[in-house]
């Protein structure tokens, strides 16, 4: 029937007879462009079959070791680091964000030393601090009597101020600039004073060695601090960091004492790292509240996620919109939710598995600082009487700060694969060249081979196929009595 058709069909016109088969094996081995094989199989010497036998077995295992090298090593994810120095005509300049290190106005504080405490028990979610017990009662006390207290709009009032009479002189390259021209921010000094922020125009500079000049008055007659709780320096703090960015104190800002003058040079760094698992980033994270992503940002962020799901309201330190945290929420839950953060690690830096992986690009703006006395007798004097104020009240007060380029340009690190694709293949390529004489070409003669051989092997099963059921059954292939008797007068 249709079965004993298809045999038919198959045996004459897609099975070739043996000879064939024998024939094209021979003219691929002696064709092929892998080679070596046709030395096999056209030499007549017994011992030369041998010997290049062997050294294409030889040559063969080789390229496979090479080949498996090169995969392995690509799948151990290496990279490389590259620094270029591009010099240009003007760089951007980076924001400076200010503070005192006498974070509150003394008159305010003079019956109020709980507020040095509080401050830094809501500063707690960026800096770690911890509440000594002998402060926990009298803490506790002025929490209870004073429920409707805000330390947001006592620091913003009775913090540390810039108009006129604590920056005397600013000039950014040879132009005045005024405390308008300052951003006011939280940090964990209180308020702060950003220059060059986000919401303004890009600042330049052109020209190395002229940047941001500036005078402080610190006014320590007017302004303090509490030495038990680790203030007791007098003078200015600053951090450089990019526009886009919150500023980052933690121990990373630069300190410049009463009566000095700090000479600030800058350059400019670019990191690029690569993504995983060449490198710890994650392109595809984006933060809510920055327009672009850093580590700093992101833990933030993530702080605030789970202070607001336990606390039911938002520090308002933090970013995010949300209820803003009382007091007594502040220290009865923000305060041990931020321990808790702590310990349990719940908001991590670092690692592309962490919560806030690196990013990556950063911008970074490291520094070399070198500080001088400030003024000489005959600068004490002039401002002394530019400020109508006694010698001793200049040394013990002004501090100016100078921030420049170093020069004009800026630095790119690059982290970057130490193997790609394509040069993973042009290394096989070489491999397979080099010991076998073997191309793509080559490779295509072998599939089409093997697909040959496989197709014949499955014409021979299936011309097998119909005839197993009889194998199997006895009462078809036994043969009977008179059949038998049959077969013997017959033979």
């Amino acid at each position: 029937g249709i079965l004993e058709k298809i045999r038919l069909y198959l045996i004459k016109k897609l099975l070739p007879h043996l000879e064939d088969r024998r024939k094209y094996h021979r003219e691929f081995a002696s064709s092929t462009s892998f080679h070596g094989v046709h030395n096999i199989v056209q030499t007549q010497s017994k011992t030369r079959k041998v010997l290049w036998l062997l050294v294409v077995v030889g040559c063969l295992a080789i390229a496979i070791w090479q080949i498996c090298s090169r995969f392995i090593y690509y799948f151990s994810w290496p990279t490389t680091t590259t620094v270029v120095i591009q010099y240009v005509e003007n760089v951007k300049f980076p924001a400076v964000t200010f503070c005192n290190l006498n974070r509150f106005q003394a008159h305010a504080v003079s019956n109020l030393k709980i507020i040095f405490l509080i401050w830094n028990i809501v500063s707690g979610v960026l800096q770690k601090f911890a509440v000594q017990d002998k402060y926990s009662q009298e803490l506790n006390d002025f929490l209870l009597g004073n429920q409707n207290f805000s330390i947001k709009e006592f620091t913003k009032k009775n913090g540390f101020y810039l108009n006129s009479s604590t920056l005397l002189e600013c000039e950014f390259f040879g132009k005045p600039c005024y405390p308008q021209d300052f951003e006011h921010v939280f940090t964990e000094y209180g308020n702060c004073f950003t220059f060059n922020h986000n919401d303004l125009p890009a600042r330049k500079v052109s020209l190395s060695g002229r940047g941001l000049h500036l005078l402080f008055d610190v006014q320590q007659e007017q302004f303090t601090d509490e030495p038990a709780l680790g203030y007791t320096d007098a003078g200015i703090t600053f951090v450089t960091h990019s526009p886009k960015e919150l500023p980052r104190f933690d121990g990373l800002g630069l300190l410049t004492p009463v009566g000095m003058h700090a000479q600030v040079a800058i350059r400019q760094l670019k990191s690029i790292i690569q993504e995983y698992p060449w490198g710890e980033c994650k392109p595809d994270i984006k933060l809510q509240y920055h327009k672009i992503y850093s580590t700093n940002g992101c833990l933030q962020e993530c702080k605030a996620r789970y202070i607001q799901d336990w606390c039911g309201c938002l520090p308002f330190i933090l970013p995010g919109n949300g209820t803003e945290c009382d007091l007594l929420k502040f220290y009865n839950c923000v305060y041990p939710a931020v321990y808790d953060i702590e310990i349990k690690g719940l908001c991590t830096v670092g690692t592309h598995n962490s919560t806030c992986p690196a990013p990556c690009e950063e911008m970074d703006y490291p520094t070399t600082v070198t500080y001088s006395s400030f003024g000489g007798e005959k600068a004490i004097k002039y401002f002394s009487a530019k400020l109508k104020k006694s010698p001793e009240y200049i040394r013990q007060n002004l501090v100016r700060i100078d921030i420049k380029y170093h020069d004009l340009s800026y630095k790119i690190t690059q982290q970057q694969k130490a193997l790609t694709i394509s040069e993973l293949l042009a290394d096989v390529g070489g491999q397979l060249g080099l010991f076998c004489g073997a191309s793509m070409i080559t490779i295509i003669e072998l599939l089409e081979y093997i697909f040959t051989n496989f197709c014949w092997m499955c014409i021979f099963l299936l011309l097998k196929a119909p005839e197993m059921p009889q194998w199997n059954n006895p009462s078809q292939n036994q043969p009977t009595h008179k059949e038998k008797k049959k077969g013997i007068q017959e033979c």
